[in-house]
């Protein structure tokens, strides 16, 4: 093998991995973020959640992103593990898509196929066409690569050393250990198979030697979601683990069967003289079998998984980041929920300091407002690291949807950082009455009372999934002009109570001041009402 030949193999590799990428992504764009709302609302047991892991890997043509996308809902407590168990079960038969384009051998038109994806990205107005030839340009990358590939391979079969190597796959554990280490370097199963395939297309490997090396992509590919689970919940772990299980017993099963029946006899009878085609039909075989025989005891893993990952996550309130990590790269399909998720828990600390700021006005408890101090401490932790975080990911190529939503991510998170600065104030003053033995009248307490239910009921609706962006928007509307409408007539009511001496001055410097607090924390939560 000339040196050439090598440099064209490492080309056509990098071709055939971009295509792979850019095609995924385009499809994802093209899709927006439909595919987190289906995986999200579509896995309610787990037949449904297998179907839908299926059709979202096939669509974005990679079973790691798909379990990476799972890792991410379960750490955003989106979905359980007996969903995820499910979707990661239909994730890797959505994979073999890949594998059977290759076998369709359409190498020769490849590069008509990118030009019509150049075409499409350069001259078609609609954002969704340029993402649809973001797709076209991959898929014919892709088959470039692969045609690239097979060729520069050719001269290999003169060698009688590397012939001799291709036959120590015909071992199992040589095969099942070198398809885990290149899945594992590649980090995709769909393309250390396209690899498999382009050796076979030069004669370099038959089925037979393939064969164990295919079982031990199918075990490679889960290290990407492995890597994803770093850091995150225990459940997520747990997913990520149960993606190793699924695949290490499918693949000691049909080494098993492969002693007893004659696997690769079967796969050249259904596609004689075709090794490119033997390999996908394999692949998909695999899956689909694994898939039917280990879907029944989908709970069964989820027990071992527990097993082997124990104990429970702690939902305190430290200082760190629960759904989100700065210090990983970041998928664009888990970014949306994962800020979803970390932001619904500096909003239930924010709500929690207003209630607590407005607990007993004129009995504060010093314990009470050194929590307030300290999760507003939190509060602004959270409201640095998101905004990172949302910086990073408007950095990635995102779709229109995604990125909209993600910019309204940042609105909300700067409306919950004021709001907690308006909860500190209020704990602040109401401590200065503490310190300065200055207390409200019963009616200044029974006015303070109406303006902190009104503004908690604001956090309930604004909470609840249940209503509609519209229904949400026109009820925290409401109680707004309610608010403001209360800070006037009870501002005026202190200024009544202050002249007529049924309030002292220093007092109702304090009310006045809280209850301008209280109005702004109201148009904060209106603004979030609105993203």
């Amino acid at each position: 093998m000339k040196l050439t030949d090598f440099f064209a193999l490492l080309g056509g590799l990098a071709l055939f991995l971009y295509g792979m990428k850019i095609m995924g992504d385009g499809l994802e764009l093209v899709a927006g973020t439909q595919l987190q709302k289906i995986l999200e609302k579509l896995t309610t047991n787990r037949f449904l959640g297998m179907l839908v892991g299926v059709g979202v890997t096939a669509i974005i043509q990679s079973s790691s992103a798909t379990t990476v996308m799972v890792v991410g809902f379960v750490n955003a407590g989106l979905m359980n593990l007996s969903q995820a168990i499910g979707v990661i079960m239909g994730a890797n038969i959505g994979t073999t898509v890949t594998g059977q384009l290759i076998a369709l051998d359409i190498g020769t038109i490849a590069p008509v196929i990118a030009f019509v994806g150049v075409l499409l990205i350069f001259f078609a107005k609609r954002q969704r066409l340029n993402h649809l030839g973001l797709v076209i340009i991959g898929l014919g990358m892709l088959f470039i690569g692969m045609t690239t590939m097979s060729g520069a391979m050719k001269p290999l079969r003169d060698v009688p050393e590397f012939r001799s190597l291709m036959t120590n796959f015909s071992n199992p554990f040589v095969g099942v250990l070198t398809g885990t280490l290149v899945t594992c370097i590649i980090q995709s199963s769909s393309a250390s198979v396209g690899i498999l395939q382009a050796m076979a297309a030069q004669g370099l490997i038959g089925i037979g030697g393939a064969m164990y090396v295919v079982f031990g992509q199918n075990i490679g590919t889960c290290i990407t979601a492995l890597l994803a689970s770093i850091g995150s919940s225990k459940n997520a772990r747990r997913a990520a683990l149960c993606h190793v299980l699924f695949n290490v017993f499918g693949t000691v099963l049909f080494i098993t069967v492969s002693f007893i029946l004659p696997l690769d006899e079967w796969m050249i009878k259904l596609a004689p003289g075709d090794t490119v085609k033997q390999i996908a039909n394999l692949h998909t075989s695999f899956n689909i079998a694994t898939t039917i025989l280990l879907l029944p005891f989908g709970s069964m893993l989820g027990k071992i998984a527990l097993k082997l990952i124990k104990g429970e996550d702690k939902t305190d309130t430290q200082m760190k980041l629960e759904f989100i990590d700065n210090n990983k790269m970041i998928e664009t399909s888990v970014a949306i929920v994962s800020l979803e998720a970390e932001l619904s828990r500096m909003e239930a600390l924010t709500r929690d300091n207003i209630a607590l700021a407005m607990s007993d006005f004129n009995n504060p408890d010093k314990a009470i407002f050194d929590k307030v101090n300290y999760q507003e401490d939190v509060i602004d932790f959270l409201n640095k690291e998101i905004k990172k975080f949302i910086i990073k990911t408007n950095e990635l190529n995102l779709s229109k949807d995604s990125s909209l939503a993600i910019n309204k991510q940042l609105v909300i998170t700067s409306n919950l950082e004021r709001i907690g600065d308006h909860a500190l104030n209020v704990a602040e003053h109401t401590n200065q009455c503490a310190e300065h033995n200055l207390t409200f009248s019963a009616k200044g307490l029974e006015e303070l009372g109406m303006i902190r239910d009104a503004i908690l009921e604001m956090f309930s609706i604004i909470e609840n999934k249940s209503f509609t962006y519209a229904q949400r928007k026109e009820k925290v509307s409401l109680l707004e002009t309610k608010v403001d409408r209360y800070t006037e007539q009870f501002r005026n009511n202190h200024i009544d109570r202050v002249t007529n001496g049924e309030c002292n001055i220093e007092s109702g410097i304090l009310y006045d001041e809280i209850l301008t607090d209280l109005e702004r924390v109201a148009d904060h939560l209106m603004n979030i009402a609105e993203a």
